[in-house]
C-alpha cells in the first residue's frame, strides 16, 4: 500500500452536533490530527463538500476530510474527494459511529456492508467500490429501534464518552501500521487492545 491516504471521519457539521453520539468519525479524526501534532488546520473545500487538511502522518501523505453535509448525504462528499485527489478505494478510512458495538469497542476492517448505518448507506450509492477501509466506533444501542434517532443525536454520559474516546486512542496507536500497508497487524493489534480490560483507577 502506498501513496495518497484519505481519511474521513463521518458526523453532522455544526457546534450542535459536534458532542453526539453520531459524530464519533468526527472525534476519530480530530483526536488523530491532534495526536500527530499537525500545525495546519482544517479548511473549508466547498467543492468537496468537506473541510481538509493535508499532512505527512507516519510518513505517508494523508488527506483528513470531515464532510460538511449532513450524515445521510456524506457520500457525495466522500465520492468528491475520492474523484479530486484520485486515492486509490484501498487507501480510503471512513470512520463512524456503531450502534451494533458497545462504548470502548472498536473495530476496523476491510469491506463488508453498511450494517445499517446511514451515512455508510449513501457512501455505497456513491461509490463504485466499497472495498475500503472501515473503523467502526462503538456507541451502544438505544435498546429498541424507535429510540436511535434520538440517541445517536445526543450526547453520551460522561462515563461512556470516556470509553469511546479511550477506544479512539487504541485506533491511533495501530495506525502507523495501517498507513505501512500491515493492516491485518493493526487489525489484530486493535481488537487485542480492545478486549484488554481498563487499568484499575
Amino acid at each position: 500500500m502506498s501513496g495518497l491516504f484519505l481519511i474521513i471521519g463521518l458526523g453532522n457539521p455544526g457546534s450542535k452536533y459536534s458532542l453526539t453520539r453520531h459524530n464519533a468519525g468526527f472525534w476519530f479524526l480530530d483526536a488523530l490530527h491532534g495526536n500527530a501534532g499537525i500545525e495546519a488546520g482544517f479548511r473549508s473545500q466547498t467543492k468537496l463538500s468537506a473541510e481538509i487538511c493535508r499532512s505527512r502522518l507516519y510518513g505517508s501523505d494523508c488527506i483528513f476530510a470531515k464532510p460538511t453535509v449532513f450524515m445521510n448525504h456524506s457520500g457525495q462528499s466522500v465520492r468528491a474527494l475520492v474523484d479530486y485527489y484520485r486515492v486509490p478505494v484501498e487507501n480510503l478510512l471512513v470512520a463512524y459511529d456503531d450502534l451494533d458495538l458497545p462504548p470502548g469497542t472498536i473495530r476496523l476492517k476491510q469491506g463488508g456492508g453498511h450494517g445499517g448505518h446511514n451515512g455508510l448507506r449513501d457512501i455505497f450509492r456513491h461509490m463504485d467500490s466499497t472495498d475500503f477501509m472501515r473503523l467502526r466506533i462503538g456507541i451502544g444501542h438505544p435498546g429498541f429501534k424507535d429510540a436511535v434517532t434520538g440517541y445517536v443525536l445526543s450526547r453520551a454520559p460522561a462515563a461512556e464518552e470516556k470509553l469511546i474516546m479511550e477506544s479512539i486512542g487504541d485506533a491511533i496507536a495501530v495506525m502507523p501500521d495501517l498507513l505501512t500497508g500491515n493492516l491485518s497487524r493493526a487489525v489484530k493489534d486493535l481488537h487485542t487492545a480492545d478486549t484488554m480490560p481498563s487499568e484499575a483507577p
